[in-house]
């Protein structure tokens, strides 16, 4: 009989890193109401950090700010601004600026997905994916700049492996994260001068996550699903977050850093191939969701 296959524990960031590593410290998150981008906001915020959540829906936002503020004991505000439009960027930043005065840290995070074809997917809804995520991350990085430069802080832009192999139904998602990867290693050459960093975390699967969710019900979640013998959770992401802002990772920047368990390399696609792509209506009911 073989032995049972290694399975990697989840380790949170405090079991490594003191708590105070980021006291003093600001974060400006977009997409932090929610699933991964909350996560990684918890994490700094538990080594010291206040931070400002943002993103379009203000209910989720006020409700995550007042959950994270009770659990870490730091300060946390919501900040209603949809990336897409840079004037309401600049206002959160403003909001920002005016609570506490600085920004040191920003997690590029706000994202949309689906899954499609490209045979059925609309240049409306291609579009709208990359203003999101592209975009949206060009737009944040504007509206926080001058203010990285002043504090010598970082950006994190989160991102995907998907674009490292033809990922199908995902043709929106991997042209414009793998924009978002270059777009990442330009902000880290011109504004290095500057002692402003730039990197990227790029999740595989994160178990219970919205993206996830909208990637269809075909992710084991049981394990097994990376070679370290379990599929990603969230502290794996937020741990790798309080790394790359911590000043042993100073020297660190223009790089990505995939947090998958080596999944990556031994992935195998979600659908069933090429069936999915010959008569996608077969796999209509593996897909869930729509932007």
């Amino acid at each position: 009989m073989s032995p049972p296959p290694y399975v990697a524990p989840v380790v949170q960031s405090t079991a490594v890193f003191k708590d105070d590593i980021f006291k003093g410290k600001v974060l400006f998150c977009t997409g932090g109401g929610s699933g991964i981008c909350r996560g990684m906001t918890e994490a700094v915020m538990r080594h010291g950090a206040d931070a400002v959540i943002v993103g379009r829906k203000l209910d989720r936002l006020t409700q995550s700010a007042r959950e994270l503020s009770e659990k870490t004991g730091q300060t946390c505000i919501p900040a209603q601004a949809d990336v897409r439009k840079p004037e309401q960027l600049q206002e959160a930043v403003a909001k920002t600026i005016e609570k506490f005065g600085k920004i040191d840290f920003v997690i590029c995070g706000a994202a949309g997905n689906f899954m499609a074809p490209v045979s059925g997917l609309s240049e409306n809804a291609f579009r709208t994916v990359i203003e999101i995520d592209t975009i949206g991350t060009y737009n944040t990085i504007k509206a926080t700049l001058a203010y990285l430069r002043k504090t010598k802080g970082a950006y994190i832009h989160v991102s995907a492996t998907l674009h490292y192999r033809g990922t199908q139904y995902q043709a929106h998602v991997s042209a414009a994260k793998a924009a978002v990867d270059a777009l990442s290693v330009v902000i880290a050459v011109e504004e290095g001068p500057h002692g402003v960093r730039s990197n990227v975390i790029a999740p595989g699967a994160i178990a219970d996550t919205e993206g996830a969710s909208r990637l269809g019900n075909q992710i084991d979640t049981r394990g097994f699903s990376s070679a370290l013998g379990r599929i990603g959770q969230i502290p794996d992401v937020a741990s790798a977050t309080v790394f790359l802002f911590s000043d042993v990772a100073s020297f660190i920047s223009g790089q990505v850093l995939v947090v998958d368990g080596a999944g990556e390399n031994v992935r195998t696609s979600q659908l069933p191939y090429p069936q999915a792509v010959l008569d996608p209506a077969s796999v209509s009911s593996m897909v869930k969701g729509k932007l």
